[in-house]
């Protein structure tokens, strides 16, 4: 059973301004999906019609199975929690938590049992009697978690619910609403333009941009099989590499040539027998993950690279070192004892087993 289904969804602002082209998303029923992309891309106009919020251009939404084109939010047995957890202020915890279960005639006794059940999987059975005022930031957003999951509908809704949140909360936060998803087994669709939420999160990632999901899929293949340029810069922390080269004849094959800041070396590359003759002598872009891009000097298979050092930036799990290839600026990950001076010469070993070839001008998928 699908928890969730977008069909053909359109929405036109009375000023003419499309802000969605055609959304198509399937969510099974318990499915955790992401709706990511940068500022505008329209994931919350989304959210919001799914929501009932905004009102439908063209297109159909069905949640649990049911057609809810027409029906009021209050009939889509949807819960939503948003970036600014609108608690109310003169509530206390469990009063805020309760409040949809009192408006929907639930019995004292029935609310009483749930308020706490949910409070103690939150750990927040403690700030109960507490006023919003009174609560730090991820407890406020721990409190409007639970007035959503009282309610115990059949799809949830999530609106960048920790961007408000610092770091160490975010992380923290991140972990709670996994270990939650997997109690409760029910359809979320959450909305983020944070990658790394999108990436350890979501079963599936709809990556968005001016009102189109350009891919949909499971975060490995996001990650690993990106389909252009702009999905394959989006997702990854930090980012996928592109630099520029041209494909040139090498023996019996090809390879990419590219200059790696003193001579121009020419570097195998595996790409398709059936694309390598289309693409002999055409311009393009290598897209590399910083992860393959590194100081293994145990490995023979690849070829290798040397750059100027511009930048070095140590996390403490990894060196992240910044260099420039072709003109185009470059970031590898090294290992965190490895830390090379600033303008050194560093040769890097490129892992070239899924190389992924863009159009520079297009941005689209070309070859790996």
């Amino acid at each position: 059973m699908s928890g969730l289904i977008v069909r053909n969804l359109f929405k036109t602002f009375p000023n003419g301004t499309e802000v969605l082209k055609g959304i198509n998303i399937d969510v099974s029923e318990g499915e955790f999906l992401i709706l990511v992309g940068s500022s505008g891309c329209g994931k919350s106009t989304l959210l919001n019609m799914i929501a009932g919020l905004e009102t439908i251009s063209r297109g159909e939404i069905f949640i649990g199975g049911q057609l809810v084109n027409d029906l009021p939010p209050k009939n889509r047995d949807i819960a939503m929690v948003f970036q600014s957890y609108a608690l109310y202020p003169s509530m206390t915890v469990r009063e805020n938590i309760s409040f949809g279960l009192e408006v929907r005639k639930v019995a004292p006794e029935q609310r009483k049992v749930i308020v706490d059940r949910v409070a103690e999987s939150l750990q927040i059975g403690h700030l109960l009697d507490r006023r919003p005022r009174q609560l730090s930031g991820g407890q406020r957003q721990r409190v409007a978690m639970g007035r959503a999951l009282a309610r115990n509908p059949t799809l949830f809704l999530f609106d960048e619910p920790l961007s408000n949140l610092d770091a160490q909360l975010r992380l923290e936060m991140r972990t709670e609403m996994k270990l939650m998803h997997r109690r409760l087994g029910k359809t979320i669709c959450y909305v983020t333009h944070d990658q790394i939420e999108a990436m350890t999160l979501g079963d599936k990632i709809a990556v968005m941009k001016d009102g189109v999901v350009l891919q949909l899929g499971v975060p490995s293949e996001i990650y690993n099989n990106p389909i252009n340029r702009y999905v394959a810069g989006f997702i990854g922390s930090p980012p996928m590499n592109f630099i520029p080269g041209r494909i040139e004849s090498m023996g019996a094959g090809v390879g990419i040539a590219l200059d790696g800041g003193a001579d121009q070396q020419l570097i195998a590359a595996d790409i398709p027998a059936p694309a390598a003759h289309a693409l002999r002598g055409r311009e393009v872009l290598l897209g590399i993950r910083p992860e393959r891009m590194t100081d293994d000097d145990n490995r023979d298979d690849g070829p290798r690279l040397n750059v100027r050092v511009e930048l070095v930036e140590a996390t403490g799990p990894d060196t992240l070192v910044f260099a420039r290839v072709n003109g185009a600026r470059v970031v590898c990950r090294l290992h965190p004892n490895i830390v090379p001076e600033i303008d050194s010469v560093l040769q890097l070993h490129l892992d070239l087993s899924n190389v992924l070839l863009f159009d520079p001008s297009s941005g689209e998928r070309l070859a790996a």
